[in-house]
């Protein structure tokens, strides 16, 4: 089932959960809504991951934040680090794919990628 995230929450969710995959979503957005159903049916089939949602209208902060400029936009935390981000309604087996393979993801090899390209940015400027 998935929870509402709100900025009071957020960090903390992050931070005390391997895997949080989050829908950003609003009310009004068609789209949103019919992506909802596969959402929640897909998170009812991880008990270790959390699924969340956070309504774009009602923590615009956030939105901002993750500078979401469509919706729905639907990103995945892994160990804190942002493996996965992506505008546009996903049909089930996309998400399950999904799922899946932020799962696989080395998470040592993804700290290392993201150092080698912190110090090829600093060499950049400097």
């Amino acid at each position: 089932m998935a929870i509402e995230l709100t900025a009071e929450n957020f960090n903390e969710t992050i931070q005390n959960n391997d895997i949080v995959i989050v829908d950003f979503w609003a009310p009004w957005c068609g789209p949103c809504k019919s992506f909802a159903p596969v959402f929640e049916a897909e998170s009812e089939k991880h008990d270790d991951i959390v699924f969340a949602k956070i309504n774009t209208e009602e923590e615009q902060q956030l939105a901002a934040q993750f500078q979401v400029r469509s919706i729905p936009t639907l990103m995945i935390f892994k160990e804190q680090i942002i493996v996965f981000s992506q505008p546009g309604a996903l049909p089930p087996s996309g998400l399950s794919e999904i799922v899946a393979k932020s799962r696989e993801l080395d998470m040592d090899e993804v700290r290392k990628q993201i150092a080698e390209q912190q110090t090829g940015a600093d060499s950049a400027q400097a």
